[in-house]
């Protein structure tokens, strides 16, 4: 049997594409396994997808003074040599990480011993942790084409993000029984990430009135963000988080408001929803989300309101002018090449096995 290690982990961003890649993974005959973080956010949900998981050390390299740097290499050594342990014990094939630090002595690891490492760039430009591991990759798939030129050009494949294909099979009515909402008003969803976004959800609740007169509400707010004082709003439910039913939800939605997290986005295009993109702001951030959302705008597949220039009228007009103009959005996302990652990337990896 074919044998495949997958690591990544960190955020969420880092594990959804790998999991979305299990089923393609198993079908093509792999024997699959995952190496992560001890303790990070990975663990519960691989083991709950029923993979094997080996633990590491994971330590941050940090581009800035923090006094974990004094400590965070050691702790990057040390999962070296576990990663080296791991790697000569289950003898893969090929490994393919999605990033995060703790990938860094997974690959380096795989390198050692001449197995051939895919790596997926979620965001426009690679992180400190990919750059790390780019030079010891045969492959590096990517999710906008602005990221070519950041890629060595004999590894660059430009292939999307794994999607679960769970996703997308969501039923409209189910969503709207779901929700106790109606099939005669249009939907708009909010999604603010795994953690949610206080700056998204204070928007969205500051013009609260003004946008039920158009719409009906589905407002995935994250965990803490519920406010009690609209529970009970006809038109408007809120919830910290949803699981299974979310693919139901995005069926019922005819506009989405969305952070522009690289594996959020990629699903908004896959499902062909026309999202009103409000990124991190850079200094929250390194800017990725900006030059992700940038990039969506520009092959006209969303609306981008950047988080510093969010007032109740130009909220309030971008949702609107998303919601007339949506055909034109769900036209370009149709257009666009990047329909099925998991084929393409699964292609990939039986392409370095071989």
């Amino acid at each position: 049997m074919k044998k495949i290690i997958l690591t990544g982990g960190g955020t969420a961003g880092h594990v959804t594409p790998n999991l979305a890649l299990l089923p393609s993974l198993k079908e093509a005959g792999y024997d699959i396994r995952y190496i992560g973080s001890y303790q990070g956010i990975e663990r519960k949900l691989i083991e709950n997808a029923g993979i094997p998981y080996d633990g590491i050390s994971s330590g941050k390299l940090r581009r800035y003074f923090d006094v974990k740097n004094f400590s965070d290499p050691f702790r990057v050594i040390k999962g070296y040599a576990e990663a080296l342990r791991l790697i000569k014990r289950h003898k893969p094939d090929v490994v393919f990480s999605k990033g995060g630090f703790v990938a860094v002595p997974v690959v380096l690891a795989a390198k050692h011993y001449r197995i051939p490492v895919i790596i997926h760039e979620s965001d426009m430009t690679p992180g400190l942790a990919n750059k790390l591991c780019i030079p010891s990759a045969a492959k590096v798939c990517c999710n906008f084409p602005e990221t070519l030129k950041y890629l060595p050009e004999d590894k660059a494949i430009l292939t999307g993000s794994p999607i679960r294909a769970e996703l997308l099979k969501g039923d409209r009515l189910s969503g709207l029984s779901y929700t106790n909402l109606s099939a005669n008003k249009p939907v708009l969803l909010i999604i603010g990430g795994s953690l949610g976004s206080v700056a998204v959800n204070t928007a969205v609740r500051s013009i609260l009135p003004r946008l039920l007169s158009d719409f009906q509400i589905i407002h995935i707010c994250g965990k803490g963000n519920l406010d009690e004082s609209l529970i009970g709003t006809a038109g408007y439910v809120q919830y910290e988080y949803v699981d299974a039913p979310l693919k139901h939800l995005f069926a019922a939605a005819d506009v989405v408001i969305s952070r522009a997290g690289a594996n959020a986005i990629c699903e908004l295009l896959a499902l062909r929803k026309p999202s009103l993109l409000i990124p991190l702001s850079a200094q929250a951030s390194r800017g990725d989300q900006i030059l992700n959302a940038k990039s969506f705008e520009k092959q006209g597949f969303s609306k981008v309101l950047e988080e510093e220039t969010v007032t109740e009228d130009s909220l309030y007009n971008a949702i609107k002018d998303l919601y007339d103009n949506r055909s034109s959005y769900i036209q370009a996302m149709e257009q666009s090449p990047l329909g099925n990652a998991v084929e393409t990337v699964t292609s990939i990896i039986e392409s370095c096995v071989k």
